[in-house]
C-alpha cells in the first residue's frame, strides 16, 4: 500500500539540499515534506525565532536532528533540552512535548515520525505517558 501524499524524495529524485529548499520555501515558517512511504515520514521544518507551536503528544515516538539554529523542548517528565545544529532530541510516545524556537536567525529541524502520525493536544483521562 503507498502513502498518498509524495515526499520531494523518492525513486525519481534521491537527492536535495538544505539551501535549495530554503531558497525555493522562502522566509519561515515553512514545513517541506522530504520522505514519505509506509515505514518513514521525513518532515524539513523551518521557523523563526520565537515562532508559537502548539503542546501536543503522539502515539509514537518521535525524533529530530537540529540542522540549523537553535531549539528549546520541554519534554513531559525530562529537564529542558537546548538543541543546536548537530544535535538529536526524542520525545517517547505518549509524552506532551512543546518546540519553541530561540537564537537569533531562524531554526531547521528533520522530524522523524512514522506515517499517519499527528499532534494530539488532549490526552485521553486516565491515560499515562509510557
Amino acid at each position: 500500500m503507498q502513502a498518498t501524499v509524495a515526499g520531494l524524495l523518492g525513486k525519481d529524485t534521491l537527492h536535495a539540499r538544505i539551501a535549495d529548499i530554503t531558497q525555493a520555501k522562502g522566509a519561515p515558517p515553512w514545513v517541506e515534506k522530504l520522505v514519505v512511504n509506509d515505514q518513514i515520514v521525513g518532515t524539513l521544518i523551518c521557523q523563526p525565532a520565537g515562532h508559537k507551536t502548539d503542546t501536543h503528544y503522539h502515539l509514537t515516538d518521535e525524533w529530530w536532528v537540529v540542522l540549523e539554529g537553535e531549539i528549546d523542548w520541554e519534554i513531559e517528565g525530562a529537564a529542558p533540552v537546548r538543541a543546536r545544529a548537530g544535535d538529536f532530541v526524542f520525545a517517547p510516545a505518549r509524552h506532551y512535548h512543546h518546540i519553541k524556537p530561540t537564537g537569533s536567525g531562524p531554526s531547521i529541524r528533520l522530524a522523524i515520525t512514522p506515517p499517519g502520525e499527528f499532534h494530539r493536544l488532549d490526552r485521553p483521562a486516565g491515560e499515562e505517558p509510557r
